[in-house]
């Protein structure tokens, strides 16, 4: 497929009835073997779960280098769209997007900070720039920290701001609203409804909304963030601690 191809293809995964389920994905071994899982229709990549494995902390401490040559050997091992997880854009969201495009990726997150609503919508408006420039339908999935930076605010407040954010993301041109957290049933709907039904995207943790519940909500999208990478290393620990105390290599499915 072209890079067209890709995009339209990653768009229309957003908006079909199934939801889009995401398995986040960090360099090109993981990519490949989540690839290559029966259902898996596209990819993201989880910045967190890059950066860390490059020896950086979260939050744009990895250069923005290092970051998009990640997602260029992940998008060349694959055949499926790879959608990036860009942070913030690293200090210029139009020139990392491009940049992401130029590596591969036809999709992308961009995160708010809880910057200014005015800030934020500019970024919006440079990545789908960025996109048009390229001559990429870049399949824009914006995301809000409004939960993840809520500390003591009225839960109420928090969700109108989520809400009002969503509604300028997508009039500016993004394709989907990211709000990551720890959502209830209730939350998630209103959330739907105040930003459209197959607009909302959302991440999964441990005892998070089943996905036939996200479905029937009307999300469009659950992915996993760094959960995909620390579920890797648990089994990797386990495994170590075993081994490290005269056990056996475990009888399992060996993967080369």
């Amino acid at each position: 497929m072209t890079p067209v191809e890709k995009a339209d293809l990653l768009r229309r995964l957003h908006t079909d009835p199934e939801l889009l389920v995401l398995v986040n994905v960090w360099d090109v071994v993981s990519a490949t073997l989540v690839a290559g899982l029966p259902g898996c229709r596209a990819l993201a990549t989880a910045s967190h779960s890059i950066a860390s494995s490059h020896g950086f902390a979260d939050g744009e401490q990895i250069p923005v280098e290092e970051m998009i040559d990640a997602v260029g050997r992940i998008t060349a091992a694959v055949d499926v769209p790879v959608t990036a997880d860009l942070e913030a854009g690293y200090g210029d969201v139009g020139s990392t997007v491009r940049r992401a495009i130029a590596a591969g990726a036809v999709g992308g997150n961009i995160e708010d900070k809880m910057q200014p609503l005015v800030d934020s919508v500019a970024g919006v408006e440079a990545a789908v720039a960025a996109g048009s420039a390229e001559g990429v339908p870049f399949v824009l999935n914006a995301r809000t920290d409004a939960f993840l930076k809520a500390a003591d605010r009225d839960r109420e407040d928090v969700l109108a701001d989520a809400i009002e954010r969503g509604r300028a993301y997508l009039d500016t041109g993004a394709d989907c609203v990211f709000v990551p957290g720890k959502l209830d049933a209730p939350t998630v709907q209103r959330l739907v409804e105040g930003i459209g039904e197959r607009k909302v995207s959302v991440i999964a943790y441990p005892g998070s909304l089943p996905q036939s519940e996200l479905a029937a909500l009307g999300v469009a999208r659950m992915s996993l963030g760094p959960w995909s990478q620390r579920v890797a290393l648990a089994g990797l620990k386990a495994m170590g601690v075993d081994v490290l105390a005269g056990g056996d290599l475990p009888a399992t499915e060996i993967l080369t």
